[in-house]
């Protein structure tokens, strides 16, 4: 009787064990032909910090990588959905990182239409054989939040999500530029962030 419950109990034991091992979405391991796109507006284009500091510079360092880096400074969603068709077919990345929304909510467009147009991106990356990392794009108020449309787009999909980096930073006056954008220091941690979340999903 009590080898049987010490069988069960380590039995129970691996499997919790493997399952956090395996825990969370997943992306293809990083190969020698890997392009990763960096898709999105001006957080992504490298604002506030001088030529070369951008998170894609800094990532594609991390990587030992190119990163190539398509951010439009004051893109909104309906805008980066008209573009993403365009450059997943001229660069066929393999990862996409996707920080869109912000302009969204600077300009107080649709909740609604931008859940539409950030789903889609993420659909439409997915469609053409590339992995995707979302990252939450805060939104000013009384405080900082994420709105929590971030998350259940990640959870839907079943790709990596990055939701706390850039609510952190901008947080911190130390860490930014102006009121809506990193500065150097707050560029390299957020490529960090988004490395450490790369290193997490690769597939072993």
């Amino acid at each position: 009787m009590h080898r049987n419950i010490f069988v069960i109990f380590t039995l129970f034991f691996y499997i919790v064990l493997f399952a956090g091992c395996d825990s969370g979405p997943k992306i293809a391991t990083l190969g020698q032909d890997t392009v990763v796109l960096a898709f999105g507006d001006s957080l992504t284009y490298g604002t506030g910090a001088p030529a070369g500091q951008s998170y894609p510079d800094v990532l594609a360092d991390l990587l030992n990588k190119p990163v190539v880096n398509v951010g439009i400074p004051g893109e909104v969603s309906s805008a980066g959905l008209k573009r993403l068709p365009k450059m997943l077919d001229k660069y066929k990345p393999t990862l996409v990182i996707l920080c869109h929304g912000g302009n969204d909510f600077l300009r107080r467009l649709d909740r609604e239409g931008t859940i539409r147009n950030l789903k889609a991106m993420v659909e439409l990356i997915q469609s053409h054989g590339a992995d995707v990392i979302l990252i939450g794009v805060p939104k000013l108020g009384f405080g900082l939040d994420a709105p929590k449309f971030y998350t259940t787009i990640a959870a839907e999909r079943s790709i990596p999500f990055e939701g706390e980096i850039l609510l952190d930073l901008l947080s911190d006056n130390s860490m930014k530029s102006d009121t809506i954008h990193p500065n150097a220091t707050g560029y390299r941690l957020m490529a960090e962030a988004i490395y450490e979340v790369i290193n997490k999903a690769q597939q072993k």
